[in-house]
C-alpha cells in the first residue's frame, strides 16, 4: 500500500513539474544576462525588463490589458451577480439547466468561438476594436464567474433579505445592507478571476481586436522575428499579472473545486 501511494505522489509530482516547467523556463531566461534564449546561464540581469520598459509598443499593450481586463472584471462582476441571483431564485434543477446554457461558450473550441464572434459582429456592423474585445471576453469569462458567485448564493439565507424587507427597506436597500456585505469578497474574486482569463487570452483577442496590441498579442509579435530574453520579460508580468490575480480571487471566494 505504502509502495502505491509513493508511485501515485511521484506520478502527481512528474506531472506538475512536466507542466510547470514551460513556465519556469521563461522566467529563467528573464533574468539571463545572455542575449539568446538558451543554457547554460551564465549570470543574471534586468537589462530585458529595462528593454520591456523602452520598448514602444509595450506601453499601449499593457495599458489596452489592463483596460479590457479591468472592464471585463467589472462587467463580469455586474452581470455575474444579477444572473447568480436569478439562478439561486430558482429550482435546483432548472438553475442548474440554465448554468449549462450559461457555459456552452466554454464548451465550444476557442477557434470555433472567435470565427463565430467575428462574424457576428461584422453582421452587427461593429467597428473592430478593444469594445469587441471586451465583449467577446465577456462571452468567455461569465461562465467562470456566475458558477462561482451561485455556489455562494446556493447557501445564502435569504431570510435574511425578507426580514430586512419586513422591516420597510427597499429592494435594493435591504440588498446593499443585508446581502452584498456577505458576498462582496466573493464577488470581488469572481472579477479578479475574470482579469485574470481575460488578460491572459490570445486567441479571442486575435480575431476580435482589428488594430492594436495587447500584452499576449504583442508577445506573439516579437516571437515571429525571434525569441529574445525580453519576449521572456513580457511573459514573465503575463504570468505574474495572472498567478496574483487568480491566487487573490481563490483567497476571497474560499473556492475549493
Amino acid at each position: 500500500m505504502k509502495a502505491r501511494t509513493l508511485l501515485e505522489r511521484t506520478a502527481a509530482i512528474l506531472f506538475v513539474a512536466v507542466l510547470l516547467s514551460p513556465l519556469l523556463l521563461v522566467v529563467l531566461f528573464a533574468f539571463s544576462s545572455k542575449a539568446i534564449s538558451n543554457f547554460p546561464i551564465p549570470g543574471w540581469t534586468l537589462r530585458w525588463f529595462r528593454e520591456m520598459l523602452a520598448f514602444e509598443p509595450f506601453p499601449t499593450a499593457l495599458s489596452n490589458s489592463l483596460l479590457v481586463g479591468v472592464s471585463v472584471g467589472i462587467l463580469s462582476a455586474i452581470i455575474g451577480t444579477m444572473t447568480a441571483l436569478g439562478l439561486a431564485c430558482l429550482p435546483r434543477r432548472e438553475a442548474q439547466i440554465a448554468m449549462l446554457a450559461l457555459a456552452l461558450p466554454l464548451m465550444l473550441p476557442p477557434l470555433f468561438l472567435a470565427v463565430m464572434l467575428l462574424v457576428w459582429f461584422l453582421f452587427l456592423g461593429l467597428t473592430l476594436g478593444l469594445k469587441t474585445v471586451i465583449l467577446a471576453h465577456l462571452l468567455f469569462t461569465l461562465p467562470f464567474v456566475v458558477v462561482v458567485l451561485y455556489s455562494r448564493l446556493s447557501s445564502f439565507d435569504f431570510r435574511i433579505i425578507e426580514a430586512a424587507r419586513d422591516l420597510g427597506a427597499s429592494p435594493w436597500r435591504a440588498f446593499a445592507d443585508a446581502m452584498l456585505p456577505v458576498i462582496m469578497p466573493v464577488v470581488i474574486g469572481a472579477a479578479l478571476m475574470a482579469v485574470a482569463l481575460s488578460i491572459d487570452d490570445f486567441i479571442l483577442t486575435s480575431f476580435v481586436i482589428g488594430g492594436g496590441n495587447t500584452l499576449p498579442m504583442l508577445v506573439m509579435s516579437t516571437l515571429r522575428t525571434s525569441v529574445t530574453p525580453m519576449t521572456n520579460a513580457i511573459g514573465t508580468m503575463l504570468i505574474s499579472l495572472s498567478i496574483v490575480s487568480t491566487l487573490i480571487a481563490l483567497y476571497l471566494t474560499r473556492y475549493r473545486g
